[in-house]
């Protein structure tokens, strides 16, 4: 067995090793290292240049079945390591199967506007919450015909409350993430979902406060116009990968994108031939009770269905606790699989998502920084890296 060495500690220069299957006794690659004739190869890629190297094996019918961050004394079998290097060539597949071609699909952004707005109507608002659980959360859908509003997964609608605010002046829109898919959960392309949780605190004087757009849309009569804008938003897309790690960390109504996101990896793959979900989907939801869990039994039907692409994992602040003793926040379970967690961040075609409250934001980033020290990297190069490479989305409020 040889050892390699670790490189530099800047990311750009980090190494990662492949581990490759599939490719050997193809005659001329096109590779410009050399490739074992039997067995795995190993193969030392910049990190830089992961996503073209991954892209290039699986061109040419191989498959990576392993990728490890090299470190000091990293173990490679002897007479196997390759080095990539510059690719100054495009060389066409070895594989006679034509990959999928993906049709570019445009955003939407703004087609309605505050000052002219679509007015649908309210198809269904129905509570999520179930008895004995904490505040109350509606989901809602809206009719959409007759306009010609339409949207993506990830991105959010605002709805403009009726009414005037305490300077006498109309109401401003509030902004939604969207909880359902492009097609609706009609299957028509002709609705549009919200996942809403009515606002309510006490204010310096000790009276309770209730939101106005909120308590406006969870008290809404099925009917009922609503006026709408949007869509808006472009950070919480699904990537068209239909091979990628998709993790997503929510807390509450934060869900809201992630059930448009497994709806359509998972209840919708009839209508959906040009998106066919084969990698892993990995949701770690925190709620205060289990009666809070929103969309339980829909959550828990497609974890059994999928064991292999969707792994459910629940924080439940007022009802488990760590080993310490204290409440199982989102944060908690993201340092409980820390090391699986940074694992699969590295991968290069990995996506990271984060909705809900901000609060689960500076500690999930503490153990990532901690995680990364441990393997002679930096969290914020990192973090910054993926950002780049629009792998690492975040929406907290």
């Amino acid at each position: 067995m040889n050892t390699v060495k670790t490189f530099s500690n800047n990311l750009e220069e980090r190494r990662f090793l492949f581990e490759v299957v599939g490719i050997a006794n193809q005659g001329n690659s096109n590779l410009d290292y050399p490739i074992r004739q039997s067995g795995s190869s190993f193969i030392a890629v910049p990190y830089s240049r992961m996503n073209q190297e991954m892209n290039r094996i699986n061109r040419l019918g191989g498959k990576i079945i392993k990728i490890t961050p090299m470190g000091i004394n990293t173990p490679i079998p002897e007479n196997s390591l390759s080095y990539s290097s510059d690719f100054t060539t495009n060389p066409e597949p070895m594989t006679q199967a034509k990959p999928k071609e993906h049709k570019p699909v445009k955003v939407p952004v703004n087609i309605y506007r505050p000052n002219s707005p679509f007015v649908g109507k309210c198809l269904e608002n129905y509570e999520l919450v179930a008895e004995g659980g904490s505040g109350t959360v509606r989901h809602l859908t809206f009719d959409l015909s007759g306009g010609d509003l339409h949207y993506l997964e990830g991105q959010s609608i605002g709805i403009i409350p009726p009414g005037t605010d305490d300077k006498g002046k109309p109401n401003k829109l509030r902004l939604y993430s969207i909880a359902s898919t492009r097609h609706g959960d009609k299957l028509d392309d002709k609705t549009v979902s919200l996942c809403v949780r009515q606002l309510e605190y006490k204010n310096e004087a000790g009276e309770t406060v209730y939101g106005v757009c909120s308590t406006y849309l969870c008290n809404l009569k099925e009917g009922a116009d609503v006026s709408i804008t949007g869509p808006v938003g472009k950070e919480m897309l699904l990537p068209d990968d239909e091979d990628a790690t998709i993790i997503m960390l929510a807390t509450g109504t934060g869900i809201a994108p992630f059930r448009a996101f497994l709806w359509r990896m998972f209840k919708e793959r009839e209508i959906n031939p040009e998106y066919q979900f084969k990698g892993l989907a990995w949701l770690i939801f925190g709620i205060p009770y289990t009666q809070n869990i929103l969309y339980k039994e829909d959550l828990e039907n497609m974890a059994a269905e999928y064991p292999d692409n969707f792994r459910l994992t629940y924080a439940i602040s007022r009802e488990q606790s760590t080993a310490d003793g204290g409440k199982v926040y989102v944060q908690s379970r993201v340092s409980e699989y820390a090391d699986e967690l940074f694992e699969l961040i590295q991968k290069p075609n990995t996506h990271v998502y984060m909705c809900g409250l901000k609060g689960m934001e500076p500690p999930i980033s503490e153990t990532f920084t901690a995680e990364a020290e441990k393997r002679g990297l930096k969290w914020d190069e990192m973090r910054k890296q993926m950002k780049k490479e629009e792998r690492w989305h975040v929406e907290v409020y």
